[in-house]
């Protein structure tokens, strides 16, 4: 009874915390990246880069806090993040809510590089988290419908052209680049609209992961394969749970893999390395889906 008191309380805690915080240091990273923009010089620029990289790592340490400061969570946290906050990795990670960014931003917070996401184009206009993510260089991808194509096909290969100049950025900063690759949110409905052959995933769309190998294949370190798990939150979103104090348990499984030269190649216009790669990336989501049906296993077990 009283739990179920204090769930409005909770809620107003958490929801004016990610405000305030993301307002606050939202801001300060705008303002970085004015003088970056109003000072087109290689050594201010790097400076201004660094700066707004601290200010986003202090972002990731609030939003970390979100999850402890209403209720008390434990996080079950499978492999090992022994990476370094000075080299270059590439994250692939299953999608189910907008906690998963939250998650993310926990588990980098420490001692990993900061990681950049590549975000729908339409959240380039939400006011202060758009522009911050701008500032930092994160790539905005535009998807074109087939027959949008068929009629436009000059729009053809944009998303590889972001691609290639937001990763060329990325060369010259420390960096996690984090790719959903499943493209959008899983639901019972795009499961089922997208026929997908995985009981717990959305069929992933490789081109992202390839492009972003193809041209920083030789800097990263490693592939980080995480599989993330929110239990008994099947009936109302996972953002809720969050904010009302109702997220008790986090339950995350990491497998680092190696960058293989057989990963790297010309996904575009290689018919061959486009097979190949979609068969691996195939492969690693049928073992994620069975990582999640025993991490479900697992939970059900400790009740």
């Amino acid at each position: 009874m009283l739990a179920s008191i204090l769930i409005p309380f909770r809620v107003v805690i958490n929801f004016l915390w990610g405000l305030i915080t993301t307002a606050i240091i939202g801001g300060s990273i705008i303002g970085v990246g004015i003088f970056k923009v109003l000072l087109p010089f290689k050594t201010p620029q790097r400076i201004c880069s660094q700066l707004g990289n601290a200010l986003f790592r202090l972002w990731a340490y609030c939003m970390s806090m979100m999850f402890q400061l209403t209720q008390r969570m434990q996080w079950h946290i499978k492999g090992d993040l022994d990476i370094h906050e000075n080299g270059w990795y590439m994250v692939m990670a299953n999608h189910r809510s907008w906690v998963d960014v939250l998650v993310l931003m926990h588990l980098t917070r420490r001692h990993m590089p900061m990681p950049r996401f590549f975000l729908k184009s339409q959240l380039m206009w939400v006011p202060i988290i758009g522009w911050g993510c701008w500032v930092l260089d994160m790539p905005f991808m535009k998807r074109y419908s087939k027959e949008l194509l068929e009629k436009k096909p000059h729009l053809k290969g944009k998303d590889i052209a972001t691609t290639t100049r937001s990763c060329a950025k990325f060369r010259h900063i420390p960096t996690t680049v984090v790719n959903f690759c499943e493209g959008t949110r899983f639901t019972p409905e795009k499961h089922k609209k997208k026929q997908s052959p995985f009981r717990n995933l959305l069929p992933p769309k490789a081109g992202g992961t390839a492009f972003s190998l193809q041209i920083m294949g030789g800097q990263f370190e490693a592939i980080l394969d995480i599989t993330i798990v929110y239990p008994g939150n099947d009936k109302r979103p996972v953002v809720w749970h969050l904010l009302s104090g109702q997220l008790k348990n986090v339950y995350v499984d990491i497998q680092t893999l190696p960058i293989t030269d057989d990963l790297i190649g010309d996904y575009a216009s290689d018919d061959v390395f486009r097979a190949h790669f979609q068969q691996w990336l195939n492969q690693r989501w049928q073992e994620k889906d069975q990582t999640i049906d025993e991490m479900r296993k697992e939970i059900h077990s400790t009740r």
